[in-house]
């Protein structure tokens, strides 16, 4: 037993250096981990990686021992590739799997070196033909890496965060316009004092015309032919490689963008080129951000040409933001690397013993999304402020109601019969409006209610499909969880929690 003080310490006699050291060692070791990641970003034009060191170090909280980051560094960065894809749309298994090898070995790295990653799949990548083959590459680390399908707000909210301008945002205490400007679209996300208030995304980008390793302009993206056919020009690799045709459609491109940014009422190719609802307008930001591909342009980091549109979009977008958008043009660090580092801030923590399960078989459960409402209970729960919170929260992340989620709530004031009935009814208007889902439902909540609201879900408001409800336990958005069996005694489940950190 280690003593403040002792008889030794008084005569001035010391453990000698060496026996010094193992003590701090041993004590850093059980206090701080040091990970090593792997951040892999797969889009509809260019996948990279990132590798990257992170430290966390343990922050001890009653039943919980959560490891937080306390200092991350980026180690090595891939080339920008362009996305290898076959004739028929699906992603070249081969080549990706051959550049991502390539990288590792660059790196000096081997898989097993790595403790934990996350793979980003965003545009074509997400379509099911390619999610499978992602998921086969990245099979040995099923246990250790996130795989997540981007849509286009998850994507605006990954490059919120990613690019840096979310921190930018909270750091300036201000409210900021960002576009993530990338090869087939363009994500919008307002942002205020560091939370994302809403995101947007329309279909202009600077890889919808490429040429392909013949040097031919053979890919025309639908918008392209869009803009193309409103200008009435032909959109042949031989019309298209008259420098002229492709300038007058990345400027019209650039048109587009710029109303979508300014706030300006949308025309009729405006209209058709928009992919979600609008974004938000209120509070009216004072600076905009950029990154995506694009950017690299924007902000002069870039100027070389690599088969696209992307230099003469960025002209023209410059010159129509100087006259159009009067907001200073701010780089939030990060440009067409606005990706995550890793799935690397894993917390472990414990139950409460008030948990709610309908069948123990349903457990384990590995690697469920995290989906966090914005519920701000009030004294008084409106089962219609409930379900519009989920919505919204299910529609941030690209999540349908019917998907395996793990639903984190924020529980505060008094546990009545009513608030939780009220709860429920909400929950389940949006979650299994037939009283039933295919997906077990899945509550996580920090406050001391899991096992009553269990009851009252299944045995008063009639939900009859799989359920387990647990409490004491903190997620957040951008998390991903597992859920062991229930260790009993004492009644409780471990949750290891694996989230998304950014750069």
């Amino acid at each position: 037993m280690l003593r403040a003080h002792d008889d030794h310490d008084h005569h001035g006699h010391h453990p000698p250096a060496g026996a010094r050291k193992a003590l701090a060692d041993a004590i850093w070791r059980q206090e701080s981990v040091d990970l090593t990641t792997v951040g892999i970003d797969i889009g509809s034009s260019t996948s990279h990686l990132i590798f990257a060191r992170v430290l966390l170090q343990r922050r001890a909280r009653e039943l919980s021992s959560r490891f937080e980051v306390v200092q991350r560094e980026i180690v090595w960065r891939s080339p920008i590739t362009l996305t290898p894809f076959l004739r028929d749309g699906s992603i070249d298994a081969p080549r990706l799997e051959s550049f991502i090898h390539r990288c590792y070995h660059q790196a000096g790295l081997q898989r097993s070196d790595v403790d934990s990653g996350a793979v980003i799949l965003t545009g074509e990548a997400i379509k099911q033909r390619n999610a499978r083959v992602i998921d086969e590459l990245f099979a040995e680390e099923a246990g250790k890496f996130v795989c997540a399908t981007a849509g286009h707000k998850l994507e605006a909210a990954l490059a919120a965060h990613g690019s840096g301008a979310v921190a930018l945002s909270r750091e300036r205490d201000e409210v900021l316009l960002h576009a993530d400007i990338g090869g087939g679209t363009t994500k919008l996300a307002l942002i205020d004092r560091g939370r994302v208030l809403g995101v947007c995304a329309f279909a202009v980008g600077g890889r919808l015309l490429a040429t392909d390793a013949a040097g031919q302009w053979t890919r025309v993206d639908d918008s392209a032919r869009r803009v193309a056919a409103e200008l009435g020009l032909g959109t042949t690799p031989a019309i298209l490689a008259d420098p002229g045709v492709r300038e007058r459609i990345a400027a019209r491109l650039a048109d587009v963008a710029t109303d979508y940014i300014a706030a300006r009422p949308l025309d009729r190719l405006g209209l058709e080129l928009q992919l979600t609802e609008a974004l938000p307008r209120e509070p009216a930001p004072t600076a905009l951000s950029v990154s995506g591909g694009v950017s690299e342009y924007l902000l002069g980091r870039e100027r070389a040409e690599y088969g696209d549109i992307a230099l003469l979009l960025a002209a023209a977008l410059r010159e129509r933001l100087a006259e159009r958008v009067a907001l200073p043009l701010l780089d939030p660090g990060q440009g067409i690397r606005a990706t995550v580092i890793g799935a690397s801030q894993f917390t472990v923590q414990v139950s409460g013993k008030t948990i709610y399960l309908s069948d123990a078989e349903l457990l384990p459960v590995h690697n469920v999304p995290v989906v966090h409402p914005d519920l701000r209970l009030a004294d008084t729960v409106e089962p219609a402020h409930v379900a519009g919170a989920l919505r919204e929260s299910l529609s941030r992340l690209d999540l349908a109601p019917e998907a395996s989620v793990a639903l984190a709530l924020h529980w505060r004031g008094d546990p009545s019969h009513e608030r939780l009935a009220a709860l429920g009814r909400g929950l389940l208007e949006v979650l299994a409006p037939g009283g039933t889902r295919e997906a077990p439902l899945l509550l996580v909540i920090d406050g001391d209610v899991g096992n009553v609201l269990g009851h009252v879900l299944h045995r008063e408001l009639g939900y009859s499909g799989e359920l387990f409800s647990i409490d004491g336990v903190r997620l957040r958005e951008f998390d991903y969880v597992d859920v062991g069996s229930l260790i009993d005694p004492p009644g409780v489940v471990p949750v290891v929690i694996k989230s998304l950190i950014f750069s």
